[in-house]
């Protein structure tokens, strides 16, 4: 089927406007932010929705490369442009070392659900991992365990739910750098 060509004219119909904006503003961010991390050029874009909304794309930011190019920087804002293109770099530097922390612990998560999922399967099938008479270890003893193993369980939901917010954080930092 491959693609056709699109007649280029105003969309009639305001919803097919509003998708083709949105989707046409995410290809020219993206055009920009790689024109950008190319060839390191400082790019700004800013655009308005049909609706009247502003979006804007910068890199290192829209404010630096709208003064640069209205001629209203001074000595000290292209110092601050060299310091926040150095701080671009300890981001994306930082970014990496929580995405292999974020692997570390996926993989940590990974093997410690499969012994989890073990243990289920020996208590299931009556092995060693829970003694034969449950009622010898005692009411005091039993409800002890249950404590336990239910701020266990909290710290693990908690611990599920960081990883989670890390694992946002990355793609939504990955996909800002694409």
């Amino acid at each position: 089927m491959g693609r056709r060509k699109i007649e280029m004219k105003v969309v009639k119909d305001t919803g097919c406007r509003q998708v083709t904006f949105s989707k046409r503003r995410t290809g020219l961010f993206k055009k920009a932010n790689e024109l950008a991390t190319l060839c390191g050029a400082e790019v700004g874009v800013v655009v308005f929705s049909p609706g009247g909304k502003p979006f804007s794309f910068g890199q290192p930011n829209v404010d630096t490369v709208a003064d640069r190019f209205l001629k209203l920087e001074s000595k000290s804002s292209r110092d601050k442009t060299t310091t926040t293109m150095s701080k671009s770099k300890k981001n994306s530097a930082a970014a990496e070392k929580l995405n292999h922390q974020l692997n570390e612990r996926m993989k940590e998560f990974q093997d410690k659900k499969k012994r989890g999922e073990e243990l289920d399967k020996e208590i299931m099938a009556g092995g060693k991992a829970v003694p034969e008479f449950i009622g010898d270890l005692g009411f005091g003893y039993l409800k002890k365990m249950k404590r336990t193993l239910q701020g266990f369980r909290k710290t693990v939901k908690e611990r599920v739910g960081e990883i989670e917010a890390s694992s946002t954080l990355l793609m939504l930092s990955k996909d800002c750098r694409d």
